[in-house]
């Protein structure tokens, strides 16, 4: 079991989850946009090879999915080519990826889906990036990509949908996960892993923290939505079960 974090360098460090993340391993680099912009090549050269990291967290993205529509230039710049130059630079100092991905890689058609189902067809802009994002991912020669999906702490909208279904949760729920990942992230092999909650519809999901939400329907949406997007996290928990046997 590790007792001594490498050094780690993480992206997107004071968005949502890289905020949770920092407050769970503080001893974690997480340069801000402005030192670490991942649409910037030059500079992720830069700083990673003055940091040499042995494992970067790659979880800066673009994720509003449905400003996505109109902002495709700005989605696609930071979703897949941030992660291409991210890939360039782990490659050329022998850093291990840790790829920060999404369920919306899937259709939403099945449902339970598991690491070795083949993703797509998406339903939207920002699914396809991600999707493209993470093949770019698998350029690096270590690399392990995680899907997940998380809400900020609230629920922040006044509707919520009865017939969309998700394994996704609150970020205060998933980043303690995402945080075990990260502590061993140079002892996985596995190189794709589902790490989120059980399936439960966005309602459900909802009025766990918000009473006063409305149910509503996906044909609401502004923007075309999985029905259910809800992964299989068997290979997760096998994982977790080994380290507390070990541990």
């Amino acid at each position: 079991m590790t007792t001594h974090l490498p050094t780690i360098l993480m992206t997107g460090g004071n968005g949502r989850l890289g905020s949770e993340l920092r407050a769970l391993l503080p001893q974690i680099m997480a340069p801000s946009s402005k030192e670490l912009d991942v649409t910037d090549a030059p500079q992720v050269q830069e700083v990673i090879e003055r940091v040499r990291p042995q494992l970067i967290v790659h979880a800066a993205a673009y994720t509003n999915v449905s400003k996505a529509e109109k902002e495709r230039e700005r989605c696609w710049a930071i979703n897949v080519e941030g992660t291409r130059n991210i890939v360039a630079a782990a490659n050329r100092v022998g850093a291990k990826l840790l790829h920060i991905s999404t369920d919306y890689v899937f259709s939403g058609d099945e449902g339970n889906y598991r690491e070795g189902d083949t993703p797509g067809p998406v339903v939207n802009y920002y699914s396809l990036t991600k999707l493209v994002a993470e093949e770019a991912a698998r350029c690096a020669q270590r690399h392990l990509i995680v899907r997940t999906s998380f809400r900020p702490r609230e629920f922040q909208y006044p509707v919520a949908f009865s017939d969309v279904y998700t394994s996704q949760d609150y970020v205060d729920i998933i980043a303690p996960m995402l945080a075990e990942v990260v502590t061993h992230a140079l002892e996985i092999e596995d190189q794709m892993l589902h790490v989120v909650t059980e399936r439960k519809s966005v309602y459900e999901l909802a009025r766990r923290r918000n009473s006063e939400v409305r149910e509503g329907r996906r044909a609401e949406a502004n923007v075309a939505l999985p029905a259910d997007v809800s992964l299989n996290t068997g290979r997760w928990q096998q994982i977790r079960h080994s380290w507390s046997k070990t541990s």
